[in-house]
């Protein structure tokens, strides 16, 4: 987009926009939706919850729709890949394993307008700065599958009933291979101390993992503290 690069472009105006196309366009090509500002106010509630595990009750309470009303709105936004969500890792021999995906907020640009992070200044400050962040490596994730013809990638995350999470595992030639992401310039050891957690899988083989952080340079960490 050659005028937003060029700041000829107001950005709230462009998802002002873009909110209102998608609504009156796309959204009613999908299913009928009665209610434009209920529907703009869950878009919100699903903005706010990105890099969380997905609650549809919450979400309904909050917004004044019922559950079966929250899920099919939700299969509008994923069908129109306005969100994702990251599935649990979990097979049958690793039973404490929880089974809800995480929401992930595709467009963190207009997750930003719909949930008045105005600056980048105040949402590198705010609250959820880290989850935007979070949520941006995901978007970029997917999209270097979706770019070579994946449009099922094998990812998953990882969440035991000892709250031991990884954010995200991925799957390659039979091979796990696990991911932190940290908004952090200072990555440590205390990051990837949950990797190991994954030796304790049968049947699967564990590669290197890494952490995606906003470190200037690279940092080895020794095989043995990965539990790899």
């Amino acid at each position: 987009m050659p005028a937003m690069h060029a700041d000829k472009l107001d950005w709230q105006m462009f998802y002002a926009a873009y909110a209102k196309t998608y609504i009156e366009h796309d959204v009613r090509a999908l299913a009928q939706v009665g209610d434009q500002i209920k529907f703009i106010k869950f878009m919100t509630a699903m903005a706010a919850r990105t890099g969380q595990m997905l609650n549809l009750s919450a979400v309904s309470r909050e917004t004044g729709i019922s559950v079966p009303t929250a899920d099919r709105w939700l299969s509008i936004l994923i069908s129109s890949n306005i969100v994702y969500l990251l599935p649990p890792y979990y097979s049958n021999i690793t039973k404490r394993m929880v089974k809800t995906p995480k929401l992930y907020f595709l467009d963190t640009g207009l997750a930003a307008y719909l949930t008045k992070w105005n600056t980048p200044q105040v949402l590198e400050a705010g609250a959820m700065a880290g989850a935007f962040f979070k949520t941006f490596v995901v978007s970029e994730i997917l999209k270097s599958y979706y770019n070579t013809g994946i449009l099922e990638p094998a990812l998953y995350y990882y969440r035991d009933k000892d709250a031991k999470e990884i954010d995200i595992l991925i799957k390659q030639n039979g091979m796990i291979y696990p991911v932190e992401i940290k908004k952090t310039a200072n990555p440590g050891k205390e990051h990837i101390e949950h990797f190991s957690v994954l030796n304790k899988l049968k049947g699967v083989k564990i590669g290197n993992g890494g952490v995606i952080c906003s470190a200037l340079e690279h940092e080895r960490f020794p095989q043995s503290t990965m539990g790899a």
